[in-house]
């Protein structure tokens, strides 16, 4: 299962409890109060790892990309054409600004990294 579906499947069950909660709650009865307290707090825990973990493996994808050798923006005839481009430049790596790496790497127009000039 991938970081994503962890992450909603996580959330799901969040809610789950704490629409339970709050029915527990209107009962006024303690044990199932504490249960999906405690629950809720486990999942909390899960949840924030699991963010932990998407954002470290978002900064090592933008490492490895950041580490190639050149770098340029892309023009709008490249753009329209990529499947023409990747065949002709090997190893390419798009980045969009819009998407997680490009977020993380701060750019403003989709680039592109190679390791040798293109």
């Amino acid at each position: 299962m991938n970081l994503n579906e962890e992450l909603q499947n996580l959330n799901n069950r969040m809610d789950k409890c704490q629409r339970k909660l709050a029915a527990a709650i209107q009962r006024d009865d303690k044990i199932i109060i504490k249960q999906f307290k405690d629950e809720l707090l486990s999942l909390n825990k899960k949840t924030q790892n699991v963010k932990h973990r998407k954002s470290s493996e978002v900064s090592d994808k933008s490492k490895d990309v950041k580490s190639l050798a050149f770098n340029r923006v892309l023009t709008k005839a490249e753009q329209a054409d990529m499947g023409k481009l990747k065949k002709s430049v090997k190893d390419l790596v798009v980045v969009h600004p819009m998407t997680a790496i490009g977020r993380s790497m701060g750019i403003k127009a989709v680039t592109g990294f190679a390791p040798k000039a293109f």
